[in-house]
């Protein structure tokens, strides 16, 4: 069964359903989830960003980079 057809079958079942309890509870953990999947992704500070850039200058200067065209060459033999 694909993903799309597993969601459709979930969104029929949900519809369906009667019990709030369970319901609040399944709305509970998609909200838990959501919060925990937020939470990996923070954002930078200034500082942070400013400390990347410097690296990313320095490498650059020291010749540590690809080319588009590297990374073009490297892609294809993916």
């Amino acid at each position: 069964m694909d993903l799309q057809t597993r969601k459709l079958n979930l969104i029929t079942y949900l519809a369906q359903l009667q019990d709030e309890i369970f319901l609040e509870k399944l709305e509970s953990y998609i909200l838990k989830r959501e919060k925990e999947y937020h939470s990996e992704f923070k954002s930078f500070t200034v500082e942070e960003l400013i400390n990347r850039i410097e690296k990313s200058e320095l490498d650059f200067k020291k010749g540590k980079f690809k080319s588009q065209e590297d990374l073009e060459n490297i892609a294809e033999n993916w």
